[in-house]
C-alpha cells in the first residue's frame, strides 16, 4: 500500500476522523461484551475428569477455588508430536495476563486430548507456567465440539454453532467459560471458536497498529506467517534483544 505524505495537520485531521470511528468501535465492543455476560446458563449433567501433572484432576477442582473457569480448547490431538502453532501463539500470551485475572476470579486451563506426557513435554519445551490437562479418556474434546471422530467428519461437523463440511483435520480451536453456582453446580456461561478467539491476542493488537499489518497474505491465514516461538529464524536481533534484556 503506497500512503499519500501530507503536512501534520492534514494528519492530525484524517486521524481525529478515524479516532471517532475507533470510539464508535470500542462502545459496540462494550455493548457486545455485556450480552456476552448476559447469556443464559446451562448446568453440566456430566461428572468430567481429566488427567493431570499429578494424576487425575475433575472439572470442578479445575477451579482452583475460584468461582469463574475458561478453558481453552488447546488443539492437541493424541497422535501428533507438537501441539497446534496457532494454539502456541495464542498460548504465549496466557502466563503474563493470568497473574491479573487470578486476582479477579478467574482461573485458566488449557485442554487438550494428547496424553499428559506429551503435553508436559510441550509445556516445557515452550516455557509455560499455566495448567494443562489431559482430556483424553473423557468426552470433553467431543461434547463441546472442538476434536470430532472420523464418522462425525463423513457427515459433516457441528463447529462454531452450525453444521459444517468436513474440516479435514480431528480438531479445531475454541475456548469456554464456566461458572461454579453457589449450590455446587458447574454451569457452562459461555464459548467462542475460530476468530471468535482474537480479542484474546494482544500481539494482533500491536500488528494491527503499524502500516504492514499482519500482512497474512491473500488468504488472511494465521498460518502464512506465524510459528512456535522457538522456530523463527535468528536473524541476530533475537540475541541482541536478550542480551539487552540481560544487562
Amino acid at each position: 500500500m503506497k500512503h499519500e505524505i501530507v503536512s501534520r495537520a492534514e494528519w492530525l485531521e484524517a486521524s481525529r476522523a478515524l479516532l471517532a470511528e475507533e470510539k464508535a468501535w470500542t462502545h459496540e465492543r462494550d455493548r457486545i461484551s455485556a450480552k456476552r455476560r448476559a447469556l443464559p446458563w446451562v448446568r453440566l449433567d456430566k461428572d468430567y475428569v481429566f488427567e493431570g501433572a499429578d494424576g487425575p484432576v475433575t472439572l470442578a477442582e479445575l477451579f482452583d477455588g475460584r468461582s469463574q473457569l475458561i478453558v481453552y480448547h488447546f488443539m492437541f490431538a493424541s497422535e501428533w508430536q507438537e501441539g497446534c502453532t496457532g494454539c502456541s501463539f495464542l498460548s504465549d500470551q496466557v502466563d503474563g495476563a493470568r497473574q491479573h485475572f487470578e486476582h479477579k476470579d478467574v482461573s485458566w486451563v488449557a485442554v487438550s486430548r494428547a496424553p499428559i506426557t506429551k503435553l508436559e513435554a510441550y509445556r516445557k519445551r515452550m516455557g509455560w507456567s499455566f495448567r494443562w490437562v489431559s482430556s483424553a479418556a473423557s468426552d470433553f474434546n467431543f461434547d463441546f465440539h472442538v476434536s470430532f471422530t472420523e464418522e462425525q467428519r463423513r457427515n459433516g461437523i457441528f463447529y462454531n454453532f452450525a453444521d459444517q463440511p468436513d474440516p479435514e483435520i480431528d480438531e479445531l480451536p475454541g475456548a469456554s467459560v464456566f461458572a461454579l453456582g453457589e449450590d455446587g453446580a458447574i454451569y457452562h456461561t459461555y464459548s467462542s471458536y475460530a476468530r471468535g478467539n482474537e480479542t484474546t491476542l494482544p500481539a494482533y493488537g500491536w500488528i494491527d497498529m503499524v502500516p504492514k499489518g499482519r500482512d497474512e497474505g491473500a488468504g488472511g491465514n494465521l498460518s502464512d506467517w506465524v510459528k512456535r516461538h522457538d522456530n523463527y529464524p535468528d536473524d541476530g536481533r533475537t540475541r541482541e534483544i536478550a542480551a539487552a534484556g540481560a544487562g
